[in-house]
């Protein structure tokens, strides 16, 4: 049965010497594996669809298995992205950890809405690297996390100088910082702009300017609550990692 779909790829695998499996986050159906045949051959309708990041509509034949991709409409290239490495890392990123963040068959149109969004606003020239913060924590909840960011996680109280415990799972208030030694010293920007990223919606995203200090924080900051709570260990994140060091060379 012939079935259409709007959806994202998120990974595509060489299968044999013409054929891909390709990973497609779509809007219906959540995340689906299906079978683009030929598609690796240049002059093939699909071989344009099937690229990673590509944003279209998809006609599929579903089975009980992997489903077949029969045609192909673009709406979006992503070209952008593609044509920069240090975009196409934080793409990458971000398709990754949707892809292990989730399982497959179960629709949720408000990630797919989400991952459309942040994949669109990368594209278009926003910091990918803040972009990619904002990601990460809209994410939490789809991995089962929900940090405490409205309120001391030890206490409840909702004023002071807030700092950010892993052990506690949340923003720890200068009153309560010996119940966690290890702590992070974070500024107030800091706070402000983790309960932002957490909370706000992404659609409604103007310019952003971060300084190159509050970033690092942010950076620290959600790289160890990950590292801490999701169980992942991506390469697409060790990558970013590696040309961050290597970023004023390009």
């Amino acid at each position: 049965m012939l079935e259409k779909c709007e959806g994202i790829v998120i990974r595509t695998t060489n299968y044999g010497e013409t054929n891909k499996i390709v990973t497609l986050y779509t809007r219906e159906w959540g995340k689906v594996g299906v079978m683009a045949r030929g598609a690796k051959k240049p002059n093939s309708r699909l071989a344009a669809v099937t690229q990673l990041f590509t944003y279209g509509y998809f006609l599929v034949q579903k089975g009980s298995g992997l489903g077949t991709m029969q045609q192909g409409e673009m709406i979006a290239s992503m070209r952008a992205i593609r044509e920069d490495i240090f975009l196409t890392a934080y793409a990458s990123y971000i398709v990754d950890l949707t892809d292990k963040s989730t399982e497959d068959r179960k629709p949720n149109p408000f990630l797919f809405e989400l991952v459309h969004q942040t994949l669109n606003l990368v594209n278009e020239g926003f910091d990918a690297e803040i972009i990619s913060n904002i990601f990460e924590m809209k994410m939490l909840n789809s991995l089962g996390l929900y940090p405490v960011l409205n309120q001391c996680s030890v206490c409840g109280s909702a004023d002071g100088h807030f700092s950010f415990s892993i052990r506690e799972g949340g923003l720890i208030c200068h009153r309560c910082l010996g119940k966690d030694p290890y702590h992070f010293k974070i500024s107030p920007a800091t706070v402000k702009l983790l309960r932002l990223f957490y909370f706000f919606d992404l659609g409604r995203l103007g310019n952003i300017s971060v300084k190159p200090e509050t970033k690092a924080e942010l950076k620290k900051v959600i790289s160890a609550y990950y590292d801490e709570y999701s169980g992942l260990n991506l390469k697409t994140k060790k990558f970013i990692n590696q040309m961050a060091k290597f970023d004023g060379l390009f």
